[in-house]
C-alpha cells in the first residue's frame, strides 16, 4: 500500500500562504487521485480539493479560487498552495490517495497530518 508524507504545514498571519506537499513511497502513485482533507478540532473531516491521474481537479466552495492542487507524478509529490488563508482555515490538513472523489471512504491511504494554524 502506497505510503504518504505531508510537509509544509505551520503558523501564518490571515493573509498569508502556505504551500503543503505530500510525498508517495511508491511511483503507483501516478494512478491514483489524490486529494486534500482537514479537520478542526471538534469538527468531523471535510474535503478541500482532488486531483485525478489525467488531473481533473475539484475543491470544495469555502477555499475554491484561494487554494490550488498540483501534483509531480514525476517525483510522486502532490501540492495544495493555499493562499488567502483565514482562521477558519486552521485545522491538520491530511493527504489522501485512492479515487476521485470528495468523499473520504474512496480514500485507501492517508498520510498522518500537518497542521496548519492561520492566526487573526
Amino acid at each position: 500500500q502506497v505510503r504518504l508524507v505531508e510537509s509544509g504545514g505551520g503558523l501564518v498571519q490571515a493573509g498569508g500562504s502556505l504551500r503543503l506537499s505530500c510525498v508517495a513511497s511508491e511511483r503507483t502513485f501516478r494512478n491514483y487521485a489524490t486529494g486534500w482533507f482537514r479537520q478542526a478540532p471538534g469538527k468531523e473531516r471535510e474535503f478541500v480539493a482532488s486531483i485525478s491521474w489525467t488531473g481533473s481537479t475539484n475543491f470544495a466552495d469555502s477555499v475554491k479560487g484561494r487554494f490550488t492542487i498540483s501534483r509531480d507524478n514525476a517525483k510522486s509529490t502532490m501540492y495544495l498552495q493555499m493562499n488567502s488563508l483565514k482562521p477558519e482555515d486552521t485545522a491538520v490538513y491530511y493527504c489522501a490517495a485512492g479515487a476521485y472523489s470528495t468523499d473520504a471512504g474512496s480514500y485507501g491511504a492517508w498520510g498522518q497530518g500537518t497542521q496548519v494554524t492561520v492566526s487573526s
